[in-house]
């Protein structure tokens, strides 16, 4: 396997990333779709995604379910990094597919390496700016989640991928039914506002492609600086 593609192992060989997978006692999962990967609570791993794709999902304490984060091939996962349950919410890194999981505990990660190895150093390094990026991530979450109405939501979702793609027509990573417990609303609802935006020249719809019509400047967009680079 080439582990050089995947961010968290970036200026690492693959022969270094062998001999660590020994070193930190690495495990390796394969789950099926919809199984659930990890409940965070107390967990002192990090997983990174060998193959395939999974939402980190947060149920609050009605069972809703909100979907916070899309996870790749490649991508990397844990509540160390980042989130935290709070309020009796859950959290859980869910497959949507199947896909293989390579776990390794925290404690291996941040412990002083006895051998001092460079490509220790590097992993590290290259955790930090990992969490940097999801912190990203978040931000622009909570960007479209601020927005008022459906459509306000949407349009904001939307105008942040163009403006990352670089066009206006953009492809969601996500299905509709997903995209809605993105943008936190019922999906009947949502698709009732798609339909009113299509009808309104905003947008032009085929599957999960998405084309912005009109397509303002960026100082109009009412998109942050943040994301605009």
């Amino acid at each position: 396997m080439d582990y050089t593609r995947f961010a968290i192992f970036r200026d690492i060989s693959n022969s270094e990333v062998e001999a660590m997978i020994t070193c930190f006692r690495m495990r390796r999962a394969v789950f099926r779709p919809g199984e659930t990967i990890r409940v965070y609570g107390g967990s002192q791993d990090v997983g990174i995604m060998v193959r395939g794709t999974a939402e980190l999902v947060r149920f609050d304490s009605a069972g809703t379910r909100t979907i916070l984060e899309r996870l790749e091939t490649g991508g990397v996962f844990g509540e160390l990094l980042a989130f935290t349950a709070a309020l009796g919410d859950g959290l859980e890194v869910i497959a949507a597919g199947e896909c293989e999981v390579l776990f390794m505990d925290y404690p291996h990660i941040m412990k002083r390496c006895e051998k001092a190895c460079r490509h220790h150093s590097r992993l590290v390094e290259n955790l930090f700016r990992l969490v940097a990026e999801q912190a990203r991530r978040l931000s622009r979450r909570v960007e479209v989640l601020s927005q008022r109405s459906i459509r306000d939501k949407l349009l904001c979702y939307f105008r942040i991928l163009a403006l990352e793609a670089g066009g206006g027509t953009v492809t969601l990573p996500f299905t509709l039914s997903t995209l809605a417990d993105y943008i936190s609303t019922d999906r009947s609802a949502m698709m009732r506002e798609l339909k009113r935006m299509r009808q309104d020249g905003l947008i032009a719809m085929e599957g999960r492609r998405v084309t912005l019509l009109g397509h303002e400047s960026r100082e109009r967009q009412g998109i942050p600086e943040n994301f605009r680079n």
